[in-house]
């Protein structure tokens, strides 16, 4: 049997009642979070995106979910006390994806930075790098810790000296004097939490309308412009208030649109993904999170098996697409040789790279460092509106999506002179909903749900996917052949595999590999795979061998020019390091 894409079908639904009383441009995390919030309310809300859902700057993420410790030297305070008891909340409604992460700070001197730390206060700007010293981290931790009071979910910070601190972590460079060591969270799987979102959102109701590939490209009619980027069919969505949830691209949008505005100045971040084992050993199951000599704050992070290092933090031009550089890839293997000395990196061992723009506000000369990551909601109008209320949201994280949404959708349920009847706050997202928390319930829910696929099985798709693994299971039981492992992929399975691609908004390839699954992120493709994957794919979709072959040509030629990664030829047992 083959389907139809089910973005295509929306679509076509979406051409057949082209109103709503709120569209949302943009799919990344805050307007997924803002679509889920409107539909919890009731409201008659359609989000577009022009490429896939959560593959802008929301899938170019640092995977952590957290209060942010250096923004206090930004005065930032409010943003820190807000993201913390973001992240406590997170951990308790998306128990599924978001993790405690024991993170430590190497520290190689007791009062650098005392002198220059005001001065960044003040002014914002950078001045001469200079790494903060133990007193400082000291007092930033202790003012951090005292936000977690609060329902607090993770331990305070400790501090140790030199000898301790080598004896935990052996492989630090020797030339440290202390360490700080504290909890945040990480997010494993962001792509696959904002697929969850969207999915609370959809099943709201038929008055929630979700599509990608779709694009805001002008206005017509009183109403946006739209374009269906796949058959290039375009139509007009009116509605009482447009939210532009754009990110990075916010004044791009605006702009088409036909309002010039200034409110972006995003910059870049990049990530590499290193299948290094002696450096994922030496991390001891932590985040190493530190200020470099150039004042830079960068990371080391065991994740999925690989090790990922960054980020850089570089003023970015919109009009080109966001690649990592050969001078950042430098920058990141001399980094990992300051923190841990005696284990080597080199390029072979790079498996993915990825950057994306973050999208902050218009700076001027501020150092990106310094450059604010709170958030601000723009009200105006369009001419091509007409009274249509216009929201720009500048700004925004992932640690405080749900607040943000919460924010952002309280603006526009004013406009429409309507009212919240539904909290957001402590509800659960997606498969976190009933997430085993101990040893033992985990052992009831797939004592459950495992009859059909096996006692290892089940735990690995309940890790995967949350408490929704039920309906993967239940995909897997009702598929019409054998639920075989992929040959080039075997923790994955076939049923699996034609199971998200049907009912997870799947238009391209690409999408399977990088946002549907880990596969790209933990260096997992080799010809084989795409192979394997498009034959799926292909017959779920109901491509021609012609789009077949397209699709998987094409994802080869995004992984090389977006991700440096070769896939190499002969017999595709693995891919090519950067090079």
């Amino acid at each position: 049997m083959t389907t139809k894409s089910s973005t295509r079908n929306e679509v076509q639904r979406l051409i057949e009642r082209p109103r709503a009383q709120v569209l949302v441009v943009g799919g990344g995390i805050n307007g997924l979070g803002t679509f889920r919030d409107l539909a919890l309310q009731g409201v008659d809300v359609v989000l577009v995106e022009r490429n896939d859902f959560v593959s802008g700057a929301s899938a170019a993420s640092s995977h952590m979910i957290h209060g942010g410790i250096r923004y206090l030297e930004n005065g930032e305070f409010r943003l820190v006390k807000e993201s913390v008891t973001e992240r406590n909340g997170l951990l308790k409604i998306a128990p599924h994806y978001v993790k405690p992460l024991e993170t430590t700070i190497p520290i190689f001197s007791t009062f650098s930075g005392i002198l220059a730390a005001p001065l960044r206060f003040l002014t914002h700007k950078q001045g001469k790098p200079k790494e903060r010293g133990a007193f400082l981290i000291k007092t930033g931790l202790t003012i951090y810790d005292s936000f977690s009071r609060a329902g607090g979910t993770v331990p305070r910070h400790s501090f140790h000296g030199r000898k301790k601190s080598l004896e935990i972590l052996p492989e630090l460079n020797p030339g440290l004097k202390y360490t700080a060591t504290y909890f945040d969270a990480s997010v494993h799987d962001p792509e696959r939490l904002a697929l969850d979102v969207l999915a609370d959102g959809l099943a709201a109701g038929p008055h929630a309308r979700a599509v990608n590939y779709v694009e805001a490209v002008g206005t017509r009619d009183g109403g946006v412009l739209v374009r269906d980027r796949e058959s290039g069919e375009e139509f007009v969505i009116t509605a009482d208030v447009v939210v532009n949830a754009s990110g990075p691209w916010t004044d791009l949008t605006n702009e088409a649109l036909g309002q010039a505005t200034r409110y972006m100045g995003g910059t870049k971040g990049s990530h590499i993904v290193l299948d290094n084992p002696e450096l994922l050993e030496a991390c001891k199951g932590r985040e190493m999170f530190f200020e470099n000599n150039d004042g830079r704050i960068v990371l080391i992070y065991p994740l999925k098996g690989r090790v990922m290092v960054g980020t850089t933090d570089i003023d970015a031009d919109m009009s080109e697409r966001a690649v990592i550089t050969e001078d950042e890839i430098d920058y990141f293997i001399e980094l990992v040789a300051h923190v841990f000395p005696t284990i080597p990196v080199t390029r072979e061992q790079i498996v993915y790279t990825f950057s994306g723009v973050r999208p902050l506000p218009h700076h001027d000369d501020t150092a990106p460092g310094f450059v604010s990551r709170d958030y601000r909601i723009v009200p105006g109008t369009i001419a091509g509106l007409g009274d249509t209320t216009v929201l720009s949201l500048v700004g925004g994280k992932w640690t405080t999506f749900r607040a943000l949404s919460e924010h952002l959708a309280n603006e526009t349920l004013k406009a429409l002179g309507a009212t919240r009847t539904v909290q957001t706050l402590g509800l659960p997202i997606g498969g976190g909903a009933g997430f085993p928390t101990t040893p033992q319930a985990e052992r009831d829910w797939v004592a459950r749900y495992g009859a059909d696929v096996g006692t290892e099985r089940a735990t690995t798709l309940l890790h995967r996917y949350g408490t929704k693994a039920s309906f993967v299971i239940d995909a897997i039981a009702g598929w019409d052949g054998d639920d075989a492992p992929l040959a080039a992929a075997p923790t994955y399975s076939r049923a699996e595999i034609d199971h998200l691609v049907r009912s997870e908004h799947v238009v391209h390839l690409s999408d399977v590999f990088l946002r549907r699954t880990s596969l790209a992120f933990t260096g997992a493709i080799t010809p084989a795979l795409v192979h394997e994957i498009g034959e799926i794919a292909a017959n779920a979709l109901g491509w021609s061998p012609n789009r077949r072959t397209e699709e998987e040509d094409s994802f080869v030629a995004d992984l090389a020019d977006a991700h440096r990664v070769q896939l190499k030829s002969g017999d595709g047992s693995e891919a090519a390091a950067v090079r």
